[in-house]
């Protein structure tokens, strides 16, 4: 169920049709800009955290290249810089993998405790602590 050659060609001139009305375009530039900005900023709060992080955000990026020419440059950086991250991480020997693993583990269990602690005020040293206590 890809996306078929003549599916491709339909979207495209039904952005063109868009684009051939000054309001049209305006509304399209508009309609992709918040579509791809949230869809960045989701990705980047994902990142993190284990999954598509950085899918999510080359998805908003990809919706915002179809109207910004910056978005597109900064697309072909991302997935190239993405892309030679994980080469380099593939050329690595399983104990540098191990801890590059560790420090990432390392480096999300302090975004969850500060996300956690400034946004909601728990502190989840302290609860651990207490808890630990109360054994």
């Amino acid at each position: 169920m890809g996306v078929k050659p003549d599916d491709e060609a339909t979207g495209v001139r039904l952005l063109d049709r868009i684009r051939s009305n000054p309001s049209g375009r305006l509304a399209l530039k508009i309609g992709i800009g918040v579509l791809g900005t949230l869809v960045v900023a989701v990705g980047i709060v994902l990142i993190p955290f284990p999954g598509p992080g950085w899918a999510i955000v080359i998805l908003g990026l990809a919706i915002l290249a179809l109207e910004f020419a910056w978005a597109k440059s900064l697309l072909e950086f991302t997935k190239r810089h993405v892309l030679s991250w994980t080469h380099w991480i593939g050329r690595q020997s399983w104990p540098m993998r191990g801890l590059i693993g560790v420090l990432g583990m390392i480096f999300v269990t302090a975004v969850v405790w500060g996300a956690l602690r400034l946004s909601l005020g728990i502190d989840l040293i302290q609860v651990a602590q207490d808890w630990l206590a109360q054994r």
